[in-house]
C-alpha cells in the first residue's frame, strides 16, 4: 500500500497536463500513486495520460465514458485509491519540488486525520500569491494537532480540496464526497474539517494553484453562481445529523456562509446582473433559514453593514451601500495615499519542468 494516493481529475487540460504530472513524477518521494480520472475529455489529454501511463506504473488512469464533471470525477478516483492518504491535484495546478517528502514527513510526525498545507495563487499575468497556514494561527502557537472546534480560525483559510490531504480510511468512515455543481469544495471540505479529530499544518508552499484568465468559473458570468447556496445547504445538513456536536461552532459557520454568498454577489464577473435582486433574496432566505437559535455574530465595518442589511433583506439599500463604497474606492484611487505601505512585491518563481 502506498503512502498516497494523488486524485488528478482531467479535462480539457491538454496544454497544463503534461507539466502536472512532471510535477508528481519527479518528486524524490516515491511512494505514492496517480489515479488520473479522464473525464470524457475532448482533447488531447487522453493520448497524454496513456504516454504517461505506459512510461511509469505508478498512474493508473480510469476512463469514463461520458462527461461527469469535477466532483463525480473525484469521486470516482477515490473509489480507486489505495494509498494510506489521498490527495485531490487538479490537473492545470502542479505540486512544488520537495513537497511530497515534507507531507509524508509531516504525516510521519503527527499522524492526522486532515493535513493542510499553505498553497500559492499563481496568475497568468506572473503574480503570485502566497497563502501560508501560519495565517490560521494569527500569532499564536499551535499544538502539532488540533481540532476544528480548538482552532476556528482554519475557517477563514480558503477552503479549497487541494490543499487537504486526508486520511482514506477517515474519509471512508465519514461517508463524504463532493457533491455535484459549483463551489463543491464548499460542501466537502467544510464537514471534513468539522469531522477531523486530528488536523495538522505544514506551512510550506505545497501547491501551485493556477488561476487561469479564461475558463475558471471565478470569472464566468453564469446563473450556475447560485449553486452556492446548495453546497451550503449540504454544510448545515452535515451538521443537522449530528445533533449538538457543531453547537459552538454553528455562529461562526453561518457568518462566513453569508460572507461568502455576498463575496459571489459581489464579484462584478459572477451573478448575471439581471439576476442580483433574486441572488441578494436567496441570501437572506439562507440567513433566515439557518440562523442558530442564539443568534451570530456580527462582522465589524462594511462585512457587518451588509450582513445587517441581509437580514433586513433590504436589497437597495444594499446596492446604494455598493455604489457609494465603490465610488470611494475609485476617488481614493486617484489621491495621493498617505501613511499607507506599498504592497508587497511578489516576485515570479522559476518554471517547472514541462516535459
Amino acid at each position: 500500500m502506498a503512502l498516497l494516493s494523488l486524485i488528478v481529475p482531467v479535462y480539457r487540460v491538454e496544454e497544463y497536463l503534461a507539466e502536472c504530472l512532471d510535477s508528481l513524477l519527479d518528486q524524490s518521494f516515491t511512494d505514492f500513486e496517480v489515479i488520473a480520472v479522464d473525464d470524457a475529455s475532448p482533447d488531447d489529454s487522453g493520448r497524454i495520460l496513456s504516454a504517461y501511463a505506459e512510461r511509469d506504473s505508478r498512474i493508473k488512469v480510469v476512463t469514463l465514458p461520458r462527461n461527469v464533471g469535477l466532483g463525480a470525477a473525484r469521486n470516482t478516483g477515490l473509489r480507486h485509491a489505495t494509498g494510506r492518504y489521498v490527495w485531490c491535484v487538479d490537473s492545470d495546478d502542479w505540486l512544488p519540488p520537495g513537497t511530497l517528502e515534507a507531507v509524508a514527513a509531516r504525516i510521519a510526525q503527527t499522524t492526522p486525520d486532515l493535513l493542510v498545507t499553505g498553497y500559492a495563487r499563481v496568475y497568468w499575468d506572473g503574480r503570485i500569491e502566497d497563502h501560508p497556514v501560519s495565517a490560521v494561527q494569527q500569532g499564536r502557537e499551535v499544538p502539532e494537532s488540533f481540532t476544528f472546534a480548538e482552532q476556528p480560525g482554519l475557517l477563514n483559510h480558503l477552503w479549497i480540496a487541494c490543499n487537504k490531504v486526508i486520511r482514506r480510511d477517515f474519509l471512508v468512515e465519514t461517508g463524504l464526497t463532493f457533491g455535484p455543481g459549483w463551489y463543491e469544495d464548499v460542501a466537502f471540505v467544510l464537514p471534513l474539517m468539522l469531522a477531523s479529530g486530528r488536523i495538522s499544518l505544514l506551512d510550506r508552499d505545497c501547491y501551485g494553484y493556477r488561476q487561469r484568465q479564461q475558463g475558471a468559473i471565478t470569472r464566468t458570468v453564469s446563473e450556475r453562481h447560485f449553486e452556492v447556496f446548495d453546497q451550503w445547504d449540504r454544510v448545515f445538513e452535515f451538521m443537522n445529523s449530528r445533533p449538538g456536536e457543531f453547537a459552538t461552532l454553528r455562529p461562526v459557520i453561518f457568518q462566513r456562509m453569508i460572507w461568502h454568498c455576498l463575496q459571489v454577489l459581489g464579484h462584478a464577473s459572477r451573478v448575471p446582473g439581471p439576476m442580483r435582486r433574486t441572488f441578494f433574496a436567496r441570501i437572506t432566505a439562507q440567513y433566515r433559514r439557518h440562523l442558530p437559535s442564539g443568534g451570530a455574530p456580527v462582522a465589524a465595518g462594511n462585512d457587518g453593514m451588509k450582513q445587517r442589511l441581509v437580514a433586513l433583506g433590504a436589497y437597495q439599500l444594499f446596492e446604494m451601500l455598493m455604489s457609494a463604497w465603490q465610488i470611494r474606492q475609485r476617488l481614493a484611487g486617484r489621491r495621493p495615499r498617505v501613511g499607507v505601505s506599498a504592497p508587497r512585491t511578489v516576485v515570479q518563481r522559476s518554471p517547472i519542468k514541462t516535459g
